[in-house]
């Protein structure tokens, strides 16, 4: 009886190994050569083209879709189609990356005297480099591997890991090349979890000071509680004449002074508010104020929001947060 968790580890260790020995075969001439082409592309505005035919083809579009979420131009161009209008497509300023197995993929090697640049701007990632394909490109990866993890040699399998992992390794070379960071990551992500946890500020979430408990510091917590009970957020601002934060009292803060304070509701919020309350800022990100309430033992469910001066300016709950991540 076959075993199948046996096969299905070797194909894993087979193209590891691959990865690994194409680790030996890099050239740092052709990884230099790229660098200048990557800097062009960025500062004219041109771009990045992958082509090939197949699952070449399919990680192409995949290396054209991961430079396109690091900022460059790419798209994925069909040599067929580009024969048929598509080559309407590409610049003499673009960059072509031409992927093949074989390097002698006949679809590619049709197109290849139509494309409008010279070959010093073609970058070949391929199984054979010497190959008829090779010889039009300046820049070639080797992209080679001894066999096909696939039982009969010939599906593409650790062939197509092999250069998905080349390119790859291109894209974060441009990543490292204009220094690219999380937020400007996050400008090309804006939808999912991903887009909001690296851009989505305080100040979309919060609840505005308007539809806030907010009293002075001279208000009683008579007072106060009639603005908690219209403006049920879970606390109640302390602020000065100019609206800065003085402090917050949230509702354990009330049933305290209402037991130990001789005052009872009379008291002044002043003697019973937590004077150095946790806090956010409006322009933080989201993110930051979740784990904030998240990573406090027992956590907390509400914090003032404040501009850089000490302004209160709202309330961010978990609530909203747990809703958006």
């Amino acid at each position: 009886m076959a075993n199948y968790s046996e096969i299905f580890k070797d194909v894993l260790r087979q193209e590891s190994e691959a990865i690994a020995r194409a680790i030996t075969k890099v050239d740092g001439v052709s990884v230099d050569s790229v660098v200048p082409l990557l800097e062009d592309l960025k500062r004219n505005g041109g771009c990045l083209v992958f082509c090939g035919v197949g699952k070449s083809g399919f990680v192409a579009r995949k290396l054209a879709s991961t430079f396109s979420s690091l900022g460059l131009g790419s798209f994925f161009l069909h040599p067929v189609e580009a024969l048929h209008g598509d080559l309407g497509r590409v610049r003499k300023q673009d960059v072509v990356v031409l992927l093949s197995k074989s390097g002698t993929t006949e679809e590619v090697l049709k197109l290849l005297p139509y494309l409008p640049m010279g070959s010093q701007r073609l970058i070949g990632m391929l199984g054979n480099t010497s190959s008829p394909i090779a010889e039009k490109c300046d820049i070639v990866f080797d992209c080679s591997v001894e066999k096909e993890a696939c039982l009969n040699d010939q599906a593409p399998t650790t062939s197509s890991t092999v250069a998905m992992a080349v390119g790859d390794g291109l894209a974060v070379i441009f990543e490292k090349l204009v220094g690219l960071s999380k937020e400007g990551f996050a400008i090309y992500h804006p939808g999912g979890r991903l887009g909001k946890t690296l851009r989505l500020k305080v100040d979309s979430l919060m609840i505005k000071k308007e539809d806030c408990a907010m009293v002075g510091k001279d208000a009683s917590l008579q007072d106060a509680l009639m603005v908690m009970t219209k403006h049920p957020v879970s606390l109640c601002a302390v602020v000065d004449e100019s609206e800065k934060l003085l402090g917050i009292i949230v509702e354990g803060d009330v049933r305290r002074a209402l037991l130990e304070n001789e005052k009872g509701l009379m008291c002044k919020v002043s003697e019973i508010m937590n004077k150095t309350p946790a806090k956010i800022h409006s322009k933080d990100l989201a993110s930051v104020a979740l784990e904030m309430m998240e990573k406090r033992k027992g956590g907390w469910n509400v914090l003032p929001v404040l501009e850089e001066d000490g302004t209160f300016v709202g309330v961010i709950r978990h609530h909203e947060l747990f809703k958006e991540f």
